[in-house]
């Protein structure tokens, strides 16, 4: 298995479900392109819903020159529709995917064989071999189903035994929160790179959601100071990238060894934390 591709600035999109959504969806893509990314990943929907939107972004991405990895689950799909899947992949010359639980379809738990990612991981090895350098999810403050912090981790081992090649974080604005779970999954046996997840602030009504529905944590200091913008969104906004710039500084300086940009499919906050950190000049660490 060929660790030598570790991640290092990448950026992720979701599928637009609209022509609307597309085009913009596009001019994000030109922008952002600009900073010349390690990987666009484009994120697969619960139960494989945006399943031809991922599909349709990765491949025509990838043929403008980008080098994408495409979220990829089980997510009510049989073995022979993941490796149709997956030839698709390989015929477009893409190398890297990101495999996840996922959800599944309501109504077909009971008849879908696989569905943990750790299972996904062992499908695609067992099937493309070391073709695909693969990415799972760990999660630094707990997946919002784990039952303890010791066997979220055994999760998340599972999944690198299966063969996983590095690992990109939930989002988090605790530092500590990251290096602790470092120090831990390296206790553990896990020796992959894991990559911090950053979600730009840019909405604070957006990310309380978003934070409540996935277990990240807002900071109680953090929450404060952004309720406290009210209705002034510019000022959260600047507020948001000089505490976000502030955070990838604090993981970039403690040896993380890159960086993973949920987009929300917008380009400014991105691009500006970005440039920020100067990442296109900035030495890579030796990974951990």
């Amino acid at each position: 298995m060929d660790s030598s591709n570790p991640s290092k600035y990448s950026i992720e999109f979701f599928p637009p479900r609209s022509e609307v959504g597309e085009s913009k969806l596009d001019t994000v893509h030109a922008e952002l392109g600009k900073l010349n990314p390690d990987f666009f990943s484009v994120t697969y929907g619960a139960g494989g819903s945006t399943k031809s939107g991922t599909q349709q972004i990765v491949l025509r991405y990838q043929a403008a020159g980008s080098r994408c990895a495409p979220h990829l689950s089980f997510g009510g799909s049989n073995e022979e529709e993941l490796r149709q899947i997956l030839q698709v992949y390989i015929d477009a010359g893409i190398k890297r995917l990101v495999a996840l639980r996922g959800d599944m379809p309501s109504g077909v738990g009971a008849a879908v064989q696989h569905s943990y990612a750790n299972e996904l991981v062992e499908f695609i090895r067992a099937e493309t071999g070391d073709h695909f350098h693969i990415d799972v999810a760990c999660y630094p403050e707990t997946h919002p189903e784990s039952n303890s912090y010791a066997s979220d981790v055994s999760f998340f081992k599972d999944k690198v035994d299966a063969g996983a090649n590095s690992a990109i974080t939930q989002y988090f604005y605790n530092p500590d929160a990251y290096f602790r779970f470092v120090d831990y999954c390296q206790a553990a046996g896990i020796d992959i790179p894991i990559v911090p997840g950053i979600m730009p602030i840019t909405n604070y009504a957006n990310l309380a959601r978003f934070s409540a529905s996935c277990g990240a944590q807002i900071p109680r200091w953090l929450n404060k100071r952004l309720t406290g913008f009210g209705d002034d969104k510019e000022g959260l906004r600047h507020f948001g990238i000089d505490v976000v710039t502030e955070l990838c500084e604090d993981l970039l300086q403690g040896g993380a060894p890159g960086l993973h940009f949920y987009s929300m499919n917008l380009s400014q906050a991105v691009t500006q934390i970005w440039t920020n950190l100067d990442l296109g000049n900035r030495p890579q660490r030796e990974l951990l």
